[in-house]
């Protein structure tokens, strides 16, 4: 089949890997659609915890053409997506219900190989029915998924003010999120005119250019700071700044993904002294029926959000769009394209 390799960091190829064969309690998808994830990104930078060479794609949706013999409930033909987090169900976290967490985790994409190729192959157990769902909508499930777990983590509490740094793929995600979550207000802050026009059509009441006057407009909404602050930047110097607009009692969540390593300054005496919560998401957790639920029932658009569909051939172009093109939504691969 065709793939798409990251060798090391820095280095990708596109090129013929032999065929996924599964194990027995395994299934082989063939891969419709796989969505690029910023941690790709970090992937291919080598800012994550990958193994190399890896195949990427861990958000993707496709049809069943092989099982493993020891599966007896999925037949050749389904149409389905899959949980890319494999968990080995025996640690102290999975046995406490954090799997996420998992101390043996694996992932497709990261540390196994993933969906930019023509096939791939995931456990039975990770393989969730999608319906009717168009292919490239369904490959949102992941990532929706982690938006899931960000809000039960969250609890965003009826008639919060909330604030979200970055409205690109996964801003939006949470940008409708958040406008269900019942919220009575959400701010977005971005670079991008059109960015944060999109998100005001999703669900944001008001809409903040990031620059030198953002500050002062988000002291003009919210004098007293806001209930809520989201990061989906995973810029460190956003994260940092992004406390100046905390309320006392506040929390703020990080969901953004920042380089491994990276670091930001914050006074633990403000921590302390104006009772704030700092949550971290990871991932998702048991999280993606909940998230194909949103998208049959249309509670959640991703379809606005696809700005370019791609074929894995021009894997490289695509990884490049990616990092250069501020204007850019969610990239999708098409291996069959």
């Amino acid at each position: 089949m065709k793939a798409a390799i990251i060798e090391a960091p820095g280095k990708i190829s596109y090129g013929e890997v032999p065929d996924p064969a599964p194990a027995p309690d395994e299934v082989v998808l063939q891969v419709a659609a796989a969505g690029l994830c910023g941690t790709d990104l970090h992937i291919l930078r080598g800012e994550y915890e990958a193994v190399y060479p890896i195949i990427p794609g861990h958000e993707f949706a496709g049809t069943v053409v092989e099982v493993g013999n020891a599966v007896k409930d999925v037949a050749v033909g389904m149409r389905a997506t899959a949980d890319p987090n494999i968990f080995c169900h025996e640690c102290a976290f999975c046995r406490s219900n954090k799997a996420n967490q998992c101390a043996n985790l694996q992932a497709v994409g990261v540390n196994r190989d993933g969906a930019f190729a023509e096939y791939v192959r995931i456990p039975r157990e990770n393989l969730y029915p999608i319906g009717e769902i168009p292919f490239i909508e369904a490959a949102f499930a992941e990532p929706l998924g982690c938006v899931v777990l960000a809000m039960q983590r969250a609890q965003i509490a009826p008639g919060s003010d909330v604030l979200l740094l970055g409205a690109g793929p996964m801003g939006c995600l949470l940008t409708q999120a958040v406008s269900h979550s019942g919220a009575a207000r959400l701010t977005v802050v971005d670079l991008s005119s059109r960015r944060l026009e999109l998100a005001r059509a999703l669900g944001a009441t008001d809409a903040v250019p990031a620059g030198p006057d953002q500050a002062k407009r988000l002291r003009e909404l919210a004098p007293d700071g806001f209930d809520v602050v989201i990061d989906a930047t995973g810029v460190p110097a956003v994260v940092e700044g992004g406390f100046a607009h905390l309320r006392k009692r506040g929390k703020y969540l990080f969901f953004g993904v920042c380089p491994t390593g990276e670091q930001i300054r914050i006074t633990p005496y403000d921590v302390f002294r104006n009772d704030w919560q700092i949550i971290g998401s990871f991932a998702l957790s048991y999280t993606i029926q909940e998230s194909i639920r949103w998208l049959q029932s249309g509670r959640v658009r991703v379809a606005p959000l696809i700005s370019h569909e791609i074929p894995l051939s021009d894997v490289a172009a695509g990884l490049e769009r990616a990092q250069t093109d501020p204007e850019r939504m969610k990239i999708l691969f098409l291996p069959g394209s």
